[in-house]
């Protein structure tokens, strides 16, 4: 799975023009791997997850290919719109929403809703009468390095009653969701959520509830330190599979996120600091854990650090620019000797790395900017 990278003249260039730390998104990474979905899944409809970037010139893009979007607040629907797109195109997959978001939703032309308990059937038949439902059930995958399963979904023997509660109340039962887990390493969690659904959807169609959806979440991984190249033919190759086998005739969604925005955005920081603490060097960069490295707490992720300097590596320490101690990048990491300065480059920084990140001690997160917007002149510069 390639990755978009920059180069070192590309990363000094974009340095002059730019503070660090900043980040760059090439949105024709972003389009190839849309075409890469569609190809191997046909039948999936797409609704990225904004969450994971929410970045308007991404959403754009994806737009303009056919992509629609899985929402999970009131602030999204409301991005969204402020980009000409339709709630129509929007699924709000938050499985428990406030009732004036709903409201929200249901006024802006969402008209597709998932929820996984029976609290939320009144807020939604109050706020979006008629509306489409997914019930989300849980799925069991030890191999997701996320686990969205501990917080979110029914167990099977709930979802039926669920539905047909909905139905009563003057909802559509539309289907059925899962999300096997983020960062999902392998495709048997999907071969397992797959067999579940279709035990579901047979039983509902013994009760009278005519299923026509089939979710399945997002889930596909993106190169990851410590872990193998993920096999993406072959995982999409056995979903694809279980799909034509098991759903033959059912309309399939999915909710891709990670996969989407991951290896489309590098990370360049720079080197504000040097240090030698315990006879080990330190750098402290200008962005970090409370930045665009909060990966490493909320995610469960191991960034890359890449360094343009040559020479004898030494295992080192990176920490951020906050005030507070565990704001640490990485440790005994082999690095080169830096100096004030130096830039640092992140690949496989699109997901969550810009909206989770925060302004903690009064540190601006990172700004995105358009890898295709900014290098035109460099490209022209080298032909000429």
């Amino acid at each position: 799975m390639n990755s978009f990278r920059l180069t070192e003249e590309e990363v000094n260039y974009l340095a002059e023009k730019y503070p660090t730390p900043f980040m760059v998104v090439s949105l024709d990474k972003v389009e190839k791997n849309y075409h890469y979905l569609r190809h191997r899944l046909p039948r999936v409809k797409v609704f990225y997850a904004i969450k994971a970037n929410p970045e308007p010139a991404v959403l754009t893009r994806l737009a303009g290919l056919g992509s629609n979007f899985d929402v999970a607040s009131e602030g999204e629907i409301r991005l969204l719109s402020s980009l000409g797109i339709p709630g129509s195109r929007m699924i709000y997959a938050n499985p428990v929403k406030p009732p004036d978001s709903i409201r929200l939703a249901s006024q802006a032309g969402v008209d597709k809703f998932t929820f996984d308990d029976e609290s939320e059937i009144p807020k939604l038949a109050e706020n979006a009468h008629g509306a489409r439902v997914l019930i989300r059930v849980q799925v069991e995958n030890k191999s997701a390095v996320v686990n969205l399963n501990e917080k979110f979904g029914v167990v099977p023997e709930l979802a039926l009653p669920l539905l047909h509660k909905a139905k009563a109340a003057g909802l559509v039962p539309a289907g059925i969701c899962f999300h096997v887990g983020s960062q999902s390493l392998k495709a048997d969690a999907y071969g397992r959520a797959l067999r579940m659904c279709r035990r579901l959807f047979d039983q509902a169609a013994c009760e009278g509830l005519d299923l026509k959806i089939l979710d399945i979440g997002g889930g596909l991984p993106i190169p990851e330190i410590g872990q193998p190249e993920p096999d993406l033919d072959a995982m999409t190759g056995s979903i694809r599979a279980g799909l034509d086998e098991l759903f033959p005739d059912v309309e399939i969604w999915s909710e891709p996120g990670r996969y989407m925005c991951g290896t489309a955005v590098n990370l360049v920081a720079s080197v504000i600091g040097t240090k030698l603490r315990g006879g080990q060097p330190w750098y402290v960069l200008d962005d970090g854990l409370y930045g665009s490295y909060n990966g490493l707490v909320f995610d469960h992720w191991t960034y890359k650090l890449e360094f343009f300097r040559e020479g004898a590596r030494t295992p080192s320490v990176f920490v951020g620019p906050s005030c507070d101690s565990i704001d640490v990048v990485a440790r005994d990491l082999p690095a080169p000797a830096l100096q004030v300065g130096d830039k640092v480059l992140t690949p496989e920084a699109g997901s969550y790395c810009a909206s989770a990140a925060t302004s903690f001690n009064g540190f601006q997160p990172a700004k995105t900017i358009v890898y295709e917007d900014n290098v035109a002149a460099l490209r022209q510069k080298a032909v000429s």
